[in-house]
């Protein structure tokens, strides 16, 4: 398969992985809403990175790391579940903030650096990228080297897309929201991320 049909496979592939509501997305549109659209994309680019890197194990078929994710699937989605009832109890207590500015100098890379690890949380992403690469026929190694890192800049490049587009589409409707609409916001986002946490936790049970 050319290259370039290749990464643009690999980008829908990001794309639609990326754009169904979860977690993730409510946390960039909260965080949209609540900083602007710098902090909320990046946000989506921690869970993008995310992607990526289990994009990367997938078309390349480490299956020993597959394994062994598989295994840690239990403690994973535990402090998957707590890191998100830890997420919503902050957002519900948070003050509406109507300007950027209050988001902080560290605000980009904690918001980067949570999602990350929120996503990397969940084992079912890696199992997604498997099989869905395992369709495409990608093969790590041999003359084949450069077909998987296709593959993951696709990845890359489509979650990327999604969380721009949400951010940007998202941060045009923030200057029309006053401070009791960002607040009804916040607490439907917080009840939101709670009732994702209880359904994994049920899932466990």
């Amino acid at each position: 398969m050319a290259d370039g049909a290749l990464f643009a496979q690999s980008l829908l592939i990001g794309l639609s992985i990326a754009a169904p509501v979860g977690p993730i997305g409510l946390l960039v549109i909260q965080r949209t809403l609540q900083h602007g659209s710098g902090i909320g994309l990046a946000t989506g680019l921690g869970a993008a990175m995310a992607d990526a890197l289990y994009g990367a194990i997938g078309a390349f078929g480490v299956a020993g790391v597959i394994s062994a994710l598989d295994g840690a699937r239990v403690p994973l989605m535990l402090g998957g579940a707590a890191f998100l009832l830890w997420l919503a109890w902050r957002i519900w207590h948070a003050a509406p903030a109507l300007q950027a500015a209050r988001a902080g100098g560290g605000g980009a890379l904690g918001s980067f650096a949570g999602t990350f690890g929120l996503t990397l949380s969940n084992p079912a992403t890696i199992l997604s990228f498997a099989a869905v690469f395992g369709a495409l026929g990608a093969r790590g190694g041999g003359d084949g080297v450069g077909e998987p890192w296709t593959m993951v800049a696709g990845v890359l490049a489509g979650s990327a897309l999604w969380w721009l587009l949400l951010s940007a589409g998202v941060g045009r409707l923030r200057k029309r929201l006053d401070a009791d609409a960002l607040r009804v916001v916040n607490r439907g986002s917080a009840l939101l991320l709670a009732a994702f946490a209880l359904w994994t936790l049920g899932g466990l049970a």
